[in-house]
C-alpha cells in the first residue's frame, strides 16, 4: 500500500495540503522571528531612553547628597544605581550574545563607550555610564523569558486560515476533477453499449477541447448506428423484390428463355445491390500508399462503359497525382456514371483536373436536373429525388450511390457537390485533397 494516491483528485488534494502546510509553517517561523526582533528593538530603545534620563539626573546630583540622590533615583525609576567603587560588591558577569544588540544600540545613542553586564545573583542588567566624570552602573530588571507553552493568538489565527485554505483547496480540487469524472462515466457507458448524453463544452480550455472531441466521437458513433440500422433495413427492402420474382419464376417452373433471362437479371441486380451495401459499409483508407495518377484511373473506368456501348465520354487530361486508393477512384466514377445513366440522359461527360492543391472529378449528364432543395437529401443513404424507390429503368437499386461517393470524398478531406448544368442536366463534382508533394497538375483537354 502506497501513500501516493492514484486518482487525480487525491494527488491534487495532497499537493494543495502540502503547499498550505508549507505556507503556514513558513509564515509562523517568519512571524516569530520578526516578533522577537521587534521586541528586542523595543526593549533596546526603551532602555536607551531610560539611561539618558538617569544620566541627566546623575549630572545634576550634588556630590554632598549623592547617597540620598541615588536612593531617590532607585525609587523613581525602579532601578539600582551604584557607583564605580561599589562594582566589586554586585558581582557583574560578561553578558551573552543576546545583549550585544542592546550594547551596540546604547553606544550608538549615548555617543560613548558603554558596557553592559549581567548580575545573575541579583537578576539585574547593568549599564555603565559616565556622569560628572564619575562612573556609575545602572541596574535594570532582566526581561522575563518568553513563554512558549500556551498557543498564542497568532497561532490560533494561523490554524483558522489554514483550515479555510484547506476547505477552499478541497472545493477547487473537486471542481477540477468533476469534468474528468463525468468523462469517465460517459466512457464507461459507451463501453457498455449505452449512449450517454453530450458532455458540456465549457470550463477550462483543455477540458472543453476534450469534451468537444468526445462529443464529436459520440455523434460519429450515433451516425454509424443509424447507418447500420438503415443499411439492414435497405437490404431487406431492396432484395425483397428480386427474390419475389425469382420465387414466382420457380413456382411457375417456366423453362422459357425470357424467364431464365429475367432470373439472371434479378441475380445480377441483387449482386449489384449487395456490392453497393458492401461499398457503403467498407472502411475506405484515406491517403494510404503511393501517389497515383487519378486521371488515368478515371479514364480506365470510363473505357469500360464505352466498351459496353454506353454513351460515356472522358476528356483527356494531364496526369493528376494524389494519394488515394485506385479502388476508391473506381467507386467514385462507377457510382456517379451509373447514377447519371439511370436518372439523367446521355451523353455522360467525365473530366478530371487539378485545382489549387485538390483533385476535381466531374460527371455531367443531360437529364432533367436536380432541385436545389433535394441536393443534401440525395447524399443520404437510401434516398432518391422521386418518391418511389425504383429507378427510371425499372431496376430497384439501393439508393446508396451518392452516399458512397460522399463518404469516400469526406474520408479524403473533400466533398461532393451536385449542381445544375448549363443547358440542362446535372454536374456531380467530387473534390478531394492532394497531400503536400502531390500537387495536381492543371488539366489539358482535347
Amino acid at each position: 500500500m502506497t501513500l501516493w494516491p492514484r486518482s487525480l483528485f487525491g494527488r491534487l488534494m495532497l499537493l494543495l495540503v502540502a503547499v498550505v502546510a508549507l505556507v503556514v509553517v513558513t509564515t509562523a517561523l517568519l512571524f516569530n522571528r520578526d516578533r522577537a526582533a521587534l521586541i528586542a528593538q523595543q526593549f533596546n530603545d526603551t532602555k536607551l531612553v531610560e539611561v539618558r534620563a538617569i544620566r541627566a539626573a546623575l549630572e545634576a546630583i550634588d556630590p554632598a547628597g549623592e547617597r540620598e540622590a541615588l536612593a531617590r533615583l532607585d525609587r523613581e525609576y525602579r532601578v539600582h544605581v551604584v557607583s564605580e567603587e561599589q562594582r566589586p560588591h554586585i558581582g557583574l558577569a560578561v553578558h551573552g550574545p543576546a545583549m550585544r544588540g542592546l550594547e551596540e544600540r546604547l553606544r550608538e545613542g549615548l555617543g560613548e563607550p558603554t558596557e553592559v553586564r549581567i548580575a545573575p545573583r541579583l537578576h539585574l542588567l547593568f549599564v555603565h555610564v559616565t556622569a560628572r566624570d564619575r562612573g556609575y552602573w545602572i541596574g535594570f530588571a532582566l526581561p522575563p523569558p518568553p513563554r512558549e507553552s500556551a498557543p498564542t493568538r497568532a497561532l490560533a489565527w494561523a490554524l483558522v486560515i489554514a483550515a479555510l485554505l484547506l476547505v477552499a483547496a478541497f472545493a477547487f480540487a473537486r471542481y477540477l476533477a468533476r469534468p474528468l469524472r463525468e468523462l469517465k462515466l460517459a466512457v464507461d457507458k459507451v463501453g457498455r453499449g449505452e449512449t450517454p448524453p453530450a458532455l458540456p463544452e465549457s470550463g477550462t480550455s483543455e477540458i472543453a477541447a476534450v469534451n468537444r472531441g468526445f462529443n464529436t466521437m459520440l455523434a460519429s458513433l450515433r451516425q454509424s448506428e443509424r447507418d447500420r440500422a438503415l443499411l439492414l433495413a435497405g437490404v431487406s427492402h431492396d432484395l425483397r423484390t428480386p427474390l419475389a420474382r425469382l420465387r414466382l419464376g420457380i413456382e411457375l417452373h417456366d423453362d422459357g428463355a425470357a424467364t431464365r433471362a429475367g432470373m439472371v437479371a434479378d441475380i445480377e441486380e441483387m449482386d449489384r445491390i449487395i456490392g453497393q451495401f458492401l461499398d457503403f459499409a467498407r472502411d475506405v483508407p484515406a491517403g494510404a500508399g503511393e501517389p497515383i495518377d487519378v486521371a488515368a484511373f478515371v479514364a480506365a473506368s470510363v473505357e469500360r462503359y464505352r466498351s459496353a456501348g454506353r454513351d460515356v465520354r472522358c476528356a483527356r487530361a494531364v496526369p493528376v497525382m494524389a494519394r488515394i486508393q485506385p479502388a476508391s477512384v473506381s467507386r467514385i466514377v462507377a457510382n456517379l456514371v451509373d447514377n447519371a445513366l439511370a436518372y439523367g440522359a446521355p451523353p455522360v461527360e467525365v473530366s478530371t483536373r487539378g485545382d489549387d492543391g485538390r483533385v476535381v472529378i466531374e460527371v455531367a449528364d443531360r437529364g432533367a436536373g436536380i432541385a436545389a432543395a433535394d441536393v443534401e437529401r440525395l447524399k443520404q443513404p437510401f434516398t432518391r429525388a422521386g418518391a418511389a424507390r425504383s429507378r427510371e429503368d425499372g431496376a430497384p437499386g439501393a439508393g446508396l450511390g451518392l452516399a458512397i461517393v460522399e463518404r469516400i470524398a469526406r474520408l479524403h478531406g473533400g466533398h461532393l457537390d451536385l449542381e445544375a448544368r448549363e443547358g440542362g442536366g446535372t454536374v456531380a463534382r467530387v473534390t478531394i485533397a492532394a497531400p503536400a508533394g502531390d500537387a495536381p497538375s492543371s488539366p489539358r483537354t482535347a
